[in-house]
């Protein structure tokens, strides 16, 4: 979570980053997930929320290629968007599809092909 100290400036050290990753209330969520590994990846498309401060951020793309925190709103901060890369049968001819983060996703609407954007919760 370098993030809070370079991006975010909440941290002025790395110590500092540890203190607020580390805490038992669980103060930094990834996808809504609670996250106290300091070294988490955080990548395209993410959503980073900061419980203490009530801020959301989705990490996305600047025109130079760079990452950029985009400050969202609690609805915003409830989904993600991902790319869909393939979709396939699997055993048992069972429909899935794999989106840009890893996930497989069993059983898609019929109409979902590879490069859409579907709205994951």
């Amino acid at each position: 979570m370098v993030v809070l100290r370079s991006r975010l400036k909440y941290a002025l050290n790395y110590r500092e980053v540890m203190l607020i990753v580390k805490d038992k209330a669980g103060n930094v969520k990834v996808d809504n997930k609670v996250r106290r590994d300091p070294h988490y990846p955080i990548g395209y498309n993410d959503v980073l929320t900061l419980d203490k401060t009530g801020e959301s951020f989705r990490v996305l793309y600047d025109m130079k290629g760079r990452f950029v925190l985009h400050k969202i709103d609690a609805n915003e901060a409830k989904f993600k968007l991902c790319k869909v890369l393939r979709h396939g049968t699997g055993l048992n001819s069972i429909p899935h599809i794999v989106t840009h983060d890893g996930r497989t996703i069993r059983f898609p609407h019929p109409d979902i092909k590879a490069n859409d954007t579907i709205k994951v919760r």
